[in-house]
């Protein structure tokens, strides 16, 4: 089964200010990932080619780096994830970027259905807690933040 996941927010400050949250992910101060609320990611060195880590039961290989435009992880873990993830900035104009996670893999055996059951709803509320706080960390607000369903709080109170 091919998935194709996107999620994106347009943050209005220049593409620069965006990029440097890309560029602190797994850091000590790591302004993008929602490590609070969610597994922390976590990568056996700095973000670069190579380093290798990942959050939770989801593992991965940092595969491309553009510091400040683009980073790429290809998976690893969970058993029957291939393809990758990714964080994309996309200048609109000079006071405004798009912050873009795109997710496209194949999954087989059991992930065919650990991905519909659990997987896609945990994947699709901790991306929008990430976009929640790069908005944060751009503008000290935000907007309209996102809220779990309760199919996502009914899987993290089994998942504990």
């Amino acid at each position: 089964m091919g998935v194709y996941n996107v999620h994106e927010r347009v943050l209005p400050v220049p593409p620069a200010d965006v990029g440097r949250l890309v560029d602190g992910l797994s850091g000590s101060a790591d302004p993008l990932w929602p490590h609070g609320d969610w597994p922390p990611m976590v990568l056996d060195g700095p973000l670069a080619r190579g380093a290798r880590g990942g959050h939770g039961p989801v593992r991965y290989t940092v595969a491309a780096y553009v510091p400040g435009q683009w980073v790429r992880f290809t998976f690893s873990g969970p058993r029957g994830f291939h393809g990758f993830h990714e964080y994309t900035v996309h200048p609109l104009d000079g006071d405004r970027a798009l912050l873009r996670h795109t997710l496209a893999m194949r999954v087989r055996g059991a992930a065919r259905f650990t991905w519909p059951l659990a997987y896609r709803a945990f994947h699709d509320a901790v991306l929008e807690d990430s976009l929640d706080r790069a908005e944060r960390a751009c503008t000290g607000t935000v907007a309209r933040p996102s809220r779990w369903s309760t199919y996502v709080r009914l899987l993290r109170r089994f998942a504990r």
